[in-house]
């Protein structure tokens, strides 16, 4: 079932910006694969979860639904009935793709749950992290840096530039994993943004 619920995942991503297409998703996979050789998770669940936590991602980009998460478990479910799996598996899938979104209210109560949020979250984090939020910045029109919007004085919720937007999130991140072999690679990566960031704004100031 894994393999095809992968297939069908990955019609959705046809017309989906960088930030969150199926090359992230697969990443995802991969971290999710990491994490999940230190503990005994249910993998049906998590990687049913993986290739579907964000198929919604497309249409709430496109204004279509307010919430891809939510949006995205309902469709798990319209998908997987082809599939006749256990009503459990259902649920707990749909449980996962609703508790992954970094920005809801929605705690990951179970494994698979928590091992596919860090994933996700993750992904956000190092090198690739770095790339992915310039990257949103642009599709979103956000600045990369205003000397203006200070972070001190920044009331929005994921910062109004992408400099403001790793110290409101990103760099945030390993404090909100769940798992530890997840809160070890998000230090790991952590450390690896926070000079990039500080280099960052040292150079738009016109420091060497």
């Amino acid at each position: 079932m894994v393999e095809a619920v992968r297939s069908r995942a990955k019609t959705y991503f046809e017309d989906v910006a960088p930030t969150h297409d199926w090359h992230h998703v697969r990443r995802v996979a991969t971290l999710a694969e990491t994490l999940a050789a230190e503990y005994d998770a249910d993998e049906t669940v998590l990687f049913v979860a993986v290739w579907l936590h964000d198929i919604g991602r497309g249409r709430e980009d496109r204004g279509e639904i307010d919430d891809h998460a939510e949006w995205g478990a309902r469709e798990a479910k319209r998908i997987l009935a082809d599939f006749d799996p256990a009503r459990e598996t259902v649920e707990a899938v749909q449980h996962c793709v609703r508790a992954h979104r970094f920005s809801n209210d929605v705690e990951p109560e179970t494994l698979e749950a928590r091992l596919l949020s860090d994933a996700d979250n993750l992904d956000a984090l190092g090198a690739v992290g770095i790339a992915r939020n310039f990257c949103y910045s642009g599709e979103h029109g956000k600045p990369l840096h205003d000397p203006d919007r200070p972070i001190e004085t920044d009331d929005t919720a994921a910062g109004s530039t992408a400099v403001n937007h790793f110290h409101k999130k990103i760099l945030r991140i390993p404090k909100r994993m769940h798992t530890d072999a997840g809160r070890k690679l998000a230090d790991e990566r952590r450390a690896f943004v926070e000079p990039f960031v500080d280099r960052f704004e040292r150079e738009a100031t016109g420091e060497r």
